[in-house]
């Protein structure tokens, strides 16, 4: 049997931070780095005799997020405990929600290689975050940091109709998206404020039952996800085609060796001993309070999408991959109100940002320059002041040390060279040092004019004016 007699069924629980001041059931500050047990208190540290106060941001911050993934929105819903025993859980149980969550029914719309496919959401609810651990191989044992612990999160979790790691990408692209544009949180997957649980199974195409799912818990990586998707997969096959069955349980995905390894049977649900938080009243939410919340939703990722083809005429290609993230949006529509050039910005967004964000694997919310320096540079090309190569390499100097593009032209004596008889000077030298591009170009081979203008511009480190340098170029030749 070959791989395509098997279907794929895949269901996600996203952990998404919120970016409130202060943690979901104290005062203590939410904010990453800090050095380990300095953002703690009695709560957070579930000490006896302490009690928890709800934040009500993080009820905004819910609502909001059920709003914008087309949830129907709870009026009555409570906290639960949620039992269950690890070091960096100083209660020993969870404060979340079980069986009357804040947001459910919801849905997004994905881009697939077959057109728009609707993912279904059962649900999203608050809960908060547990601690960390800290593994020390010199002590040989482990740390507890308790600065996450009490943290708050939403836990979106999506029906099984995930076909297939590219289809998972794309739910989870769509879905950080979301939660930038409307500001609930940061989604900074290396600091662990957006990470997914991924459940996979697979069942012969015949089968009117699913397969049995493994868990992969806690991935922070578009690409790991991908991977470890594809190779569970696989292996799911393998043991099914070798008559074997598949055991229901959380596994680890190793990033290095590109495996996955079993951690410990799955707990269903009832294994939680959930029931209701006695220290926490229910929520009850007002209409008027969700039609408040509603009339502050900006506009969303398909909204600007459209108007980015519309207002400046962008291609589908190049208006999906700005909006796909707020922060490159932002970017693109600080710069254009600097230089009103949305075709040039475009162009740097797409192709040189981009490259530089893939090979630095740097997510768009950490660019370390604005859209007023991005204007910028795009105008000192406009005004001749640089040339596009030496625009290049003012963008690098953005990246690795952001001021005044005006400011890094000046030190590093950039300014392009637009005066004629310096620029025929460089001409004339080029030419007596290649007669055979001049004989090429008399033969009828144009590449030989950009060999010499390309030569030129490496004489003069890119700062000759490149369409003086074609203009002279072209006058000497046809002499």
């Amino acid at each position: 049997m070959s791989r395509n007699d098997y279907e794929v069924i895949i269901g996600l629980e996203v952990h998404a931070e919120l970016s409130t001041k202060t943690k979901i059931f104290c005062s203590c500050p939410t904010e990453f780095g800090g050095m380990p047990n300095t953002q703690t208190c009695p709560i957070c540290m579930a000490m006896p005799g302490t009690l928890p106060v709800l934040n009500e941001k993080v009820v905004e911050y819910a609502v909001k997020a059920g709003l914008a993934t087309n949830c129907e929105i709870s009026r009555n819903c409570k906290n639960d405990r949620k039992n269950y025993y690890y070091p960096d859980l100083p209660k020993s149980y969870q404060i979340s929600q079980f069986d009357r969550p804040l947001c459910e029914k919801g849905y997004i719309e994905i881009d697939t290689v077959e057109g728009k496919k609707t993912i279904r959401l059962t649900r999203i609810h608050i809960e908060e975050d547990a601690g960390k651990l800290n593994h020390n191989d010199f002590a040989g044992g482990c740390l507890v940091d308790l600065n996450r612990a009490g943290v708050p999160l939403i836990e979106i979790v999506s029906e099984p109709d995930l076909r297939s790691a590219e289809e998972v990408e794309s739910y989870l692209r769509k879905l950080k998206s979301i939660l930038e544009y409307i500001e609930v949180s940061d989604c900074k997957m290396q600091e662990g404020s957006f990470r997914a649980d991924v459940n996979v199974s697979v069942k012969k195409k015949s089968d009117t039952q699913l397969g049995i799912r493994t868990e992969m818990k806690n991935m922070n990586s578009f690409r790991s996800i991908v991977r470890a998707i594809e190779y569970e997969v696989e292996r799911q096959i393998n043991i099914l085609e070798d008559g074997g069955k598949i055991d229901q349980e959380t596994l680890r995905w190793d990033d290095v060796s590109g495996k996955t390894f079993s951690m410990r049977d799955k707990a269903d649900a009832q294994d939680y001993r959930y029931f209701p938080e006695p220290d926490l009243v229910a929520i009850k939410l007002s209409e008027e309070y969700i039609e408040n919340i509603k009339s502050t939703l900006p506009e969303l990722p398909e909204s600007r999408k459209q108007r980015y083809l519309e207002q400046y005429n962008l291609s589908e290609k190049d208006a999906n991959i700005i909006t796909a993230s707020k922060y490159l949006s932002d970017l693109f529509e600080s710069a254009i109100n600097v230089c009103n050039n949305p075709k040039s910005v475009n162009n740097w967004i797409i192709s040189d940002i981009s490259r530089i964000l893939n090979e630095t694997e740097m997510d768009p919310i950490s660019i370390p320059f604005n859209g007023k320096q991005l204007g910028k540079l795009v105008i000192l090309i406009d005004k001749g002041t640089i040339s596009s190569s030496i625009g290049k390499k003012v963008l690098t100097e953005l990246f690795e040390n952001p001021r005044d593009p005006e400011e890094i032209v000046k030190e590093k004596g950039w300014i392009q060279i637009s005066d004629e008889s310096a620029i025929k000077d460089v001409v004339v030298k080029i030419l007596q040092a290649n007669p055979q591009s001049i004989a090429d170009f008399k033969a009828g081979k144009d590449r030989a004019l950009g060999f010499l203008v390309g030569q030129a511009m490496k004489e003069t480190r890119g700062q000759a004016n490149p369409k003086m340098l074609n203009e002279m170029f072209l006058e000497e030749l046809q002499k």
